[in-house]
């Protein structure tokens, strides 16, 4: 298994990922969110990871850069600038197997070597599943908000 930078070409494998989280338990997102655009927004700027398995996308995360989260308040000031991982995905055969944390862990590394000084985050508070995954890397929770209809809370991890 590998992780790479996401390339155009894999878009609609992207979204079929995506796609494959709706309905499933904890799960926030819906028909909308996320949609083409959010890949081609993580495409354009070299955002979008994904992890393959015999040439097939078995997971994805980005960098997200989105305003109603860097704006936020909860972010700590020596920590800035920040950058947020967003659009986390396993392919659902392949869940519970620790690939999540991997992509994280990728991600972590990148936002680093991209001089950012800390990640942060935010999370479904009803998402169990994506919380304690985050548990095992001591996130600090910075604070709560309601964001995109959502109870969110807010993490932030010093790099």
């Amino acid at each position: 298994m590998t992780i790479q930078l996401a390339q155009p070409s894999d878009k609609e494998e992207i979204l079929k990922l995506y796609k494959s989280q709706l309905g499933k338990k904890y799960c926030p997102w819906n028909e909308y969110y996320p949609a083409v655009n959010e890949i081609e927004f993580d495409l354009s700027r070299n955002s979008l990871f994904v992890m393959k398995h015999k040439n097939k996308i078995i997971a994805a995360i980005s960098i997200d850069d989105d305003d109603n989260v860097t704006n936020l308040p909860y972010w700590t000031p020596k920590l800035q600038p920040g950058a947020e991982l967003s659009r986390l995905a396993v392919d659902l055969d392949f869940q519970s197997q620790g690939i999540a944390k991997k992509m994280i862990i990728h991600g972590m590394n990148e936002i680093k070597n991209r001089g950012f000084k800390s990640l942060h985050f935010l999370v479904n508070k009803t998402n169990l599943k994506a919380l304690k995954c985050y548990e095992a890397f001591g996130f600090n929770k910075v604070g709560e908000c309601e964001l995109y209809d959502q109870p969110m809370l807010c993490y932030e991890k010093e790099l």
